[in-house]
């Protein structure tokens, strides 16, 4: 038989879109390359790394420690990177991917 009807609670919940923002797209760039001049393929290792800290603040943007206003905060795995963003029902705004030894004020600036 087909499937029964989902419930309101059951129905899945559909996943803002992520915008990368300039800047932040510029900080991924820079760090890459930093990265690929250390070691070969470790610039590409932090680029996935990041891609699946984006994909954990798509499926749980609200999961994440605020850190001003609407702003939070979310740690990419093996790399001493933080992901700044902000997010709204509709789209999830990346502001910045910087180096945790960086001003966290920086960021601030991009709101």
């Amino acid at each position: 038989m087909g499937g029964s009807p989902r419930s309101a609670g059951e129905a899945r919940r559909v996943k803002p879109e992520v915008i990368i923002r300039p800047d932040a797209e510029a900080d991924l760039l820079v760090a890459a390359e930093w990265y690929s001049s250390r070691a070969p393929g470790l610039g590409a290792e932090f680029l996935r790394a990041a891609d699946v800290c984006f994909g954990l603040i798509q499926r749980h943007p609200e999961g994440f420690q605020v850190v001003g206003g609407e702003a939070r905060r979310a740690r990419l795995r093996r790399f001493p990177f933080s992901v700044f963003y902000v997010p709204t029902p509709a789209h999830i705004a990346i502001l910045a991917v910087l180096h945790v030894r960086r001003d966290p004020r920086e960021w601030q600036g991009r709101l």
